[in-house]
């Protein structure tokens, strides 16, 4: 189980991812969850206090560790596209309530077509997590299309794209699954957040083709309040985890 959860800012792709690793990890699974978000608020929405969170590094922001696997540094410009990365998440992920929560960090540098130390060693590191055999690998990725174009998880199983009921969400769905496709990765799903009103479940339901469809979220204010709590969904809201816990399971059917 190797999935990407992608989609507009604000959307819920956090809460979604976060809900998830959670319930792969109290099954018993082992559960890595990559933030692959520049604004990493992943390990908040697993559990961390804000402490702890703030005392993270990313591993982008790691400079030595970077220098050292990729061979680059202020006398070398020249640098090893494929360093050694596989035993990364062992030793830098922090475990939260039995997930493995590695915070990548971003490249601080204009355009999609970054080739720097940072960024192949990021890239390197997604890669890896999609050969952890037996291990489900969730990632919270950055708001927006730019992680498509640096192909940085194209070798993910599938795409889940969280949407709100609306026009533009559903836009951002149709333009993932296009990108998706031209990097091999034939799956694209749909998980529609906020629903409040039949006729917001109608709008999703008429837009997205039912394949697609792995269910929706309704508005739940007590996800709102885990969120300005700091706390985790996954405590707070038993309506959001057992709507989560229904779509788990088309994933788990997706796996058998």
């Amino acid at each position: 189980m190797k999935v990407a959860i992608t989609g507009k800012g604000g959307v819920g792709k956090t809460t979604l991812s976060a809900t998830l690793a959670r319930l792969y990890a109290a099954e018993g699974r082992t559960v890595l969850a990559a933030d692959v978000d520049p604004d990493a608020n992943l390990g908040l929405a697993l559990g961390l206090r804000q402490e702890e969170v703030d005392s993270i590094v990313p591993i982008s922001k790691m400079r030595t560790l970077v220098e050292e696997r990729t061979g680059a540094n202020e006398a070398n410009k020249f640098f090893k596209l494929n360093p050694y990365v596989a035993d990364i998440p062992e030793k830098y992920s922090r475990d939260i309530n039995g997930v493995k929560l590695l915070v990548m960090g971003t490249v601080d540098v204009g355009g999609s077509g970054c080739v720097c130390p940072e960024h192949v060693m990021l890239k390197a590191i997604l890669s890896n997590l999609t050969y952890r055999k037996n291990d489900v690998v969730i990632m919270d990725m950055e708001a927006g299309l730019e992680h498509l174009g640096r192909g940085t998880a194209s070798n993910m199983d599938q795409f889940i794209v969280v949407i709100e009921p609306g026009a533009r969400s559903v836009q951002t769905y149709r333009n993932v699954k296009r990108l998706a496709a031209d990097l091999g990765v034939k799956q694209v799903r749909v998980v529609a957040n906020k629903i409040r009103t039949e006729q917001d479940e109608a709008f999703v339901r008429a837009s997205i083709p039912a394949e697609d469809l792995l269910g929706c979220i309704h508005f739940n204010p007590e996800v709102m309040e885990a969120d300005q709590k700091g706390l985790s969904p996954y405590d707070c809201s038993p309506a959001a985890i057992e709507e989560i816990r229904r779509i788990k399971a088309i994933l788990d059917n997706d796996e058998i």
